[in-house]
């Protein structure tokens, strides 16, 4: 099986991937209305109980999962707010408003969402009932800091901690106590009104607290961790690094660190979380498609963290030892990773996690024939790039030598996306619509 056979069913298996958790289905699979009940997920509400029914919510895949839930209402839909990353309001939505902010470094925008979605939560009263849908970016897009806090200052600790590597559960741990909607304030405010939150997962493992930085769940992190994670990164030294941050180094900001609402709060009392649509989800969908095409296929795992380009090492590792010994698989051989990479930027070139990774997995698998990596941002943005991620097999990096291009260069200053480029391998699917974290697909011809 050659490359170009390889690069066919790879391309099958990120179709099968992301249908899986289009977000309009994924809320359709757990919600249905029968009449004048509203079943989710298991649980039935009556809607002639409530006066009002409101939709708010926050992230890449709120509008299709807006859109989904306004068509099950219908006209029992009262209103809404939504917030979502520039270019990924692709439709109107009738009775919400959608408010689109940036991300991953929330703007102004991203705090008038916010201010504007908790507003409309205020405004629930006990006989009304609150659908929040959140989707992976949410933490950024829902962002309203506590008094004292600029959002110069958010801008520059949320730069700080994404050029530092910090993971997604460090940077939702601080967000959360500099928030007035994290962390469980949003349910504090929605009560005593009816709660049902449906989630998107764009977290490993899926934890209800970090996905979005929890903004209607119990938060079981404190002030303390908040602090630690600052410390540990080096945000609050006078020697702070990058330089964004150490402008702040001279103010207490960890001083405006505020405690959230634990689990036992009656602002949870009776509120509804369900997770509609994982990375596991997207996983499995594409080892069953890999099933279908011939494929020997195993999920090995949706907890992968860490450094992009070790993860490459180690998925090239085992695409050299199914071609070489077929272990853990016989060819034709499909391996799915789900997870979320990290980079420490040391360089001044652009790119992203994914394409960091296949570089580096590009360069491990150097002259080995019939094998192949996709490196995949489910969300369609790998970095500050319109690159979803990128596809290398062993005869990359000679096709890049015959170019002019230095691959192990590029690496070093991790510039990735020019790389991928001039090959034409990058992977350009455009906004998703969706969220659920990256998939690594590693496939190995048959002989």
């Amino acid at each position: 099986m050659g490359e170009q056979d390889l690069r066919v069913v790879a391309a099958e298996l990120q179709q099968a991937a992301l249908a899986a958790v289009e977000p309009a289905a994924a809320v359709r699979r757990h919600v249905r209305r029968e009449g004048d009940t509203l079943n989710v997920a298991g649980r039935r509400y009556d809607l002639r109980a409530y006066e009002r029914v409101f939709v708010i919510g926050g992230g890449k895949a709120a509008v299709p999962m807006a859109g989904a839930v306004a068509g099950i209402l219908g006209a029992r839909l009262t209103e809404g707010v939504l917030v979502t990353k520039y270019g990924h309001a692709r439709y109107p939505v009738p009775g919400v408003q959608i408010l689109e902010a940036g991300h991953p470094v929330p703007d102004q925008n991203a705090v008038r969402g916010a201010q504007a979605l908790a507003d409309l939560a205020r405004r629930a009263g006990e006989r009304d009932l609150v659908i929040c849908l959140i989707s992976g970016g949410g933490s950024a897009l829902l962002t309203l800091p506590v008094p004292g806090l600029a959002l110069a200052d958010l801008q520059a600790l949320t730069g700080a901690l994404l050029h530092v590597g910090a993971t997604i559960n460090e940077m939702n741990t601080v967000r959360r106590h500099w928030s007035r909607i994290k962390g469980g304030n949003l349910a504090r405010l929605v009560a005593p009104a009816t709660l049902i939150t449906l989630i998107l997962s764009d977290v490993v493992g899926d934890p209800l607290d970090v996905i979005a930085s929890g903004p209607t769940v119990p938060d079981t992190t404190s002030v303390a961790d908040a602090r630690a994670v600052l410390a540990r990164y080096g945000i609050q030294s006078p020697d702070a690094r990058p330089t964004s941050a150490s402008r702040l180094a001279g103010r207490d900001v960890a001083g405006l660190l505020r405690e959230t609402p634990k689990p036992g709060d009656p602002a949870f009392g009776g509120v509804q979380h369900v997770v509609v649509g994982s990375n596991r989800l997207a996983a499995c969908a594409a080892v069953d498609r890999a099933h279908e095409l011939g494929f020997n296929a195993l999920l090995l795992s949706t907890y992968v963290e860490g450094e992009a380009r070790e993860v490459a090492w180690v998925a090239a590792a085992l695409a050299k030892g199914v071609r070489a010994h077929g272990d853990p698989l016989s060819p034709p051989a499909c391996l799915v990773w789900g997870g979320e990479t990290t980079v420490t930027i040391r360089g001044r070139g652009k790119g992203g996690r994914n394409q960091e990774l296949a570089l580096a997995a590009a360069l491990a698998l150097e002259g080995w024939p019939g094998v192949l990596v996709m490196a995949l941002a489910t969300d369609g943005t790998d970095g500050p790039t319109d690159g979803a991620g990128a596809v290398v097999t062993g005869e990359t990096v000679a096709r890049a030598r015959a170019m002019g291009l230095d691959p192990w260069a590029a690496l070093e200053d991790n510039d990735s996306y020019p790389f991928f480029d001039a090959l034409g391998d990058l992977l350009r699917t455009g906004p998703t619509g969706t969220n659920v974290n990256d998939l690594l697909f590693v496939l190995v011809g048959g002989n």
